[in-house]
């Protein structure tokens, strides 16, 4: 396994983490939901919902490269979400990671979460998966195939997942850019963003 498995288009990268192994910080999990974003106008997948979309910030700048290291933000100034950098060198393209279902160190996953979380919520949502794994915005940049680094990434067999709209996002809202495995309690809702057009008005 290396990241040159990732170091292709976003959609292809994201179908690829469906069912990936994720460890954090004493917590190992299948990854169940993903989304895939692309980059700025002057990239082969343009994509006016990407932080990459107006060029490279100092947190956004490890989006466009190399592929396999982990892109933190903070959403709303509140949740700590992560992503998983793909495409090229140098050419933007990461894909959200939004929903695991954890199967080793629950009690440490549970711990991070309010209490009365139920198992399948527990690393439901991106900014829920972050906090259930222990991943924070310090962990921007590192390389999750370094078996040394605090949040690491192992990838398996291909699944079959289903794919829809992404969740929340105002633009490019009609692009079915967001993949799940079916029948799985710990995938995420879909919510269209009220800022979003009518649906078939937006790429």
């Amino acid at each position: 396994m290396s990241a040159a498995q990732l170091a292709v288009d976003p959609v292809t990268a994201a179908r690829r983490l469906l069912g990936a192994t994720l460890y954090g910080r004493d917590v190992v999990a299948t990854v169940v939901e993903v989304e895939a974003y692309g980059g700025p106008p002057s990239g082969p997948w343009p994509d006016a919902a990407a932080h990459s979309f107006r060029g490279p910030t100092p947190r956004s700048a490890v989006m466009f490269g190399p592929a396999g290291h982990l892109y933190t933000y903070r959403s709303h100034g509140i949740h700590v979400c992560a992503n998983v950098v793909c495409c090229a060198d140098e050419v933007a393209g990461a894909v959200l990671l939004r929903a695991a279902r954890v199967f080793d160190g629950c009690g440490a996953a549970q711990g991070r979460r309010r209490a009365g979380v139920t198992p399948a919520a527990i690393a439901r949502g991106p900014g829920n998966l972050c906090e259930a794994l222990g991943i924070t915005l310090a962990d921007n940049g590192i390389d999750l195939m370094d078996r040394r680094s605090p949040v690491r990434l192992e990838l398996n067999a291909l699944q079959v997942g289903s794919a829809g709209p992404r969740v929340g996002v105002s633009q490019a809202a009609d692009r079915p850019w967001r993949f799940w495995l079916a029948d799985t309690p710990e995938v995420s809702a879909y919510r269209r963003s009220p800022r979003a057009a009518a649906p078939g008005d937006s790429d």
